[in-house]
Formats: structure tokens, C-alpha cells, sequence
């Protein structure tokens, strides 16, 4: 990219190709959310200002943007945010970057609430915070604590509920030691990669931290402990719903029905793939 004198226009159109050239599926989108950020604007700004030269020190820090974009660094990280449900969540990494697909496990929890009525919700392994937020904007009259074994990534939870559900009480520990009492109702996504599949993710899944990624040899390790834990601690009624990865459905499914859950369900994604375990206990 020389100094020559470069638009919103044509500096979306080289950025598109380089990126679409390394194998970046998402390459315009890319390319306009690292402007935008750059420049402090929204997207539909760079559309209604295509011809609008950058200055200088803009192309400067864009150039060093799209350096980093290609050398692997996640969008998200880049630009310190994510949306999810419509929230702006900050995400830097020290958490794992929310994703649509997890939208759906906070479905699967407000679904369950009713059910339950008056509930104390506990989300183990909060990362950015999303869900526990979530859930706790949609539902302002349950409680909703939530934990993660990292404090780095209970420091990021703790700055985006600040910002749009205080309530959220945030504890550092492995599981669902922190908390004490009864609990309605548990939910997590947890680590559930299998530790061999780590290495051929996506260059920028592997910059996010292993803790939140790697389940053990079969992706279940956490799994499996947190679903004999929650058996142990949720009262008559209360219910229990993790995220799990594709193909993963079957087996967790068993290990709910094996630890006594009833009403065992399994929940698809947006693309149909079976992304949410979910059981009851009687």
C-alpha cells in the first residue's frame, strides 16, 4: 500500500483482496470492521463516505491493523469488542470471543427458567461474561452468579457486567466451588475441543486461550466433572445446560441420563447441528 492518495473506497478493495488472498472467508466484513474501528466510525459511514481520503497517520495505523489481521489476530481482538444478543461485549485475549452459536444456550436457559420460576442461575466458566449477562438482562427478577477459574478473564467479565448487568455477582474458582446454597439452574460452555484438534483450528481460534478451548483427549473432561457436580448440587426441579461441540450430543446426552438428569434434550444451533445439552433433575 503506498502513500498515494487512497479512499475509503479503494482501501476497502485492496484490504478485501490481500485478506480474501490469505484464505480469510469473512474478507470484506474483515476489511470494514477494522476501518470502521479505525477511524471511529460506524460501517454505514464508509458506505456513504466512499470517497473519502484517508489522511496519513489513518493509513498508517490501518496498514498496521491489516498486518496484524493477517498474521492471524482475531477481528475481535483487534477491535476490543464483540456483539452478542445485541450487547457490546469487550473482548481482549484473556477470553474466548462469543459466539453466535452460544446465543443458543442462552435460549435454552430462558426456556428453562419458566419453568423454575424465582431461580438463582450460576454460569460456570463465564469467559467475556456473555451469557451470565445475557441472561441476566433478559431475566432482571432471577440472580445469576458466575465463575471462571481464570481470574484474568473474571476481570473482563467482571468491567462488561459493570456495563450492562451490575448484578452479575463474579466469582474466581474451578466450577461451582466459589458458590455456595442452593442453585435453580446451571449453564456453561465449556472448553470442549478435543486437545489433538487444537492445532488444526483456525489460526486465529488457536491466539484464544487454550484454557477456554481444550476438553482433553475426547473434548469432554470438563464435561463430565461439571455434570456429576451439578447432579450433586441443583435442588428437585433445578436444571442443568452445557454447550458442547459437534457430534458431541449423543454421549452428553448419557452422561445427564447416567447421572439421574431427566427431560434430556438436545438442542440445535442455527445450522441445525446439535449444540446444547439439557436435562432436569427430578
Amino acid at each position: 500500500m503506498s502513500d498515494d492518495l487512497w479512499t475509503i473506497r479503494k482501501v476497502l478493495a485492496w484490504t478485501q483482496g490481500r485478506f480474501a488472498e490469505r484464505g480469510i472467508t469473512t474478507a470484506r466484513l474483515d476489511a470494514e470492521l477494522l476501518l470502521a474501528h479505525r477511524l471511529s466510525v460506524p460501517r454505514i459511514h464508509l458506505y456513504t463516505h466512499f470517497d473519502q481520503p484517508l489522511k496519513p497517520d489513518e493509513l498508517a495505523a490501518f496498514r498496521e491493523l491489516i498486518k496484524r489481521r493477517l498474521g492471524g489476530e482475531p477481528v475481535a481482538y483487534l477491535v476490543g469488542h464483540r456483539e452478542f444478543r445485541s450487547l457490546e461485549l469487550s473482548v481482549d485475549p484473556r477470553v474466548l470471543i462469543p459466539r453466535p452459536d452460544t446465543e443458543t444456550l442462552v435460549e435454552v436457559a430462558l426456556g428453562l427458567l419458566p419453568a423454575i420460576g424465582a431461580a438463582r442461575v450460576v454460569d460456570v466458566g463465564t469467559g467475556s461474561g456473555a451469557v451470565a449477562i445475557a441472561i441476566a438482562v433478559a431475566r432482571p427478577d432471577v440472580e445469576v452468579d458466575a465463575i471462571d477459574m481464570s481470574p484474568d478473564a473474571a476481570e473482563v467479565a467482571r468491567a462488561n457486567a459493570a456495563r450492562h448487568a451490575p448484578r452479575v455477582r463474579l466469582h474466581v474458582g474451578d466450577l461451582l466451588a466459589p458458590v455456595e446454597g442452593p442453585i435453580d439452574l446451571i449453564v456453561s460452555n465449556p472448553p470442549y475441543i478435543p486437545t489433538a484438534s487444537i492445532a488444526t483450528l483456525q489460526v486465529e481460534v488457536q491466539r484464544e486461550p487454550r484454557l477456554a478451548l481444550d476438553g482433553g483427549p475426547d473434548g469432554l473432561d470438563v464435561v463430565r466433572r461439571l455434570v456429576a457436580e451439578s447432579a450433586a448440587r441443583l435442588g428437585s426441579g433445578g436444571a442443568l445446560a452445557i454447550e458442547i461441540g459437534a457430534g458431541q450430543a449423543e454421549v452428553t446426552a448419557r452422561l445427564f441420563a447416567d447421572a439421574g438428569f431427566t427431560d434430556v434434550t438436545k438442542h440445535p444451533d442455527l445450522a441445525q447441528i446439535d449444540r446444547v445439552v439439557s436435562g432436569k433433575r427430578p
